[in-house]
């Protein structure tokens, strides 16, 4: 998917209707709670947010959990970060941009690390919770994932597709990490 938006344009069409539909909708209030909302979201707080609820899994007792929520959330910026500089896709023209930015575009750190960082800690949280904690707990992750994602259209550096390419690279990334640590429980 990345591949092919990235060289075909895939959604060229739909991600302009949607960032110049954000564009007419900004407002200075909306602007400011969109900043503040992508900075809470973006890749530093994901990863800090990992590194704490890592530790403290870690130090409790629940080592594999801690590492795997460290590594899933490491890895995942490592390969984003290396994804980003070999598709080399621009962000939406900068008079679109409420905020300045001009590394690559394609796909979005703050999805990606949000939608890998959150669906890690609902991955563990899940054997823990009642029915009514998990439909908790998913729609929470859901409801800020998509802030966060939404914050970036929103502000008009990303595009709809850099930021779908990047929920859906990081909720399959804390999958696959998930794959690691339940090898790891049945092995243990």
């Amino acid at each position: 998917m990345l591949t092919a938006v990235a060289f075909t344009g895939g959604l060229l069409a739909g991600d302009r209707d949607v960032l110049t539909g954000a564009a007419a909708g900004r407002s200075p209030g909306l602007n400011t709670a969109a900043i503040v909302l992508t900075t809470v979201g973006n890749t530093v707080a994901m990863a800090a947010l990992a590194v704490v609820v890592g530790g403290v899994l870690f130090f409790r007792g629940h080592r594999a959990e801690g590492v795997y929520l460290v590594a899933t959330m490491g890895t995942a910026s490592l390969v984003f970060t290396v994804l980003k500089g070999v598709l080399d896709r621009p962000r939406p023209p900068a008079e679109l941009q409420v905020i300045r930015q001009t590394n690559e575009s394609l796909p979005s750190g703050h999805a990606t690390m949000s939608a890998t960082v959150i669906g890690a800690i609902v991955i563990l949280a899940w054997p823990h919770l009642a029915a009514l904690g998990r439909g908790l707990a998913t729609a929470g992750a859901v409801l800020w994932v998509a802030a966060v994602g939404a914050t970036r259209i929103y502000l008009g550096v990303h595009w709809f597709s850099d930021v779908l390419a990047g929920w859906t690279f990081g909720l399959a990334w804390a999958f696959l990490g998930a794959t690691f640590l339940l090898g790891h429980r049945l092995r243990a």
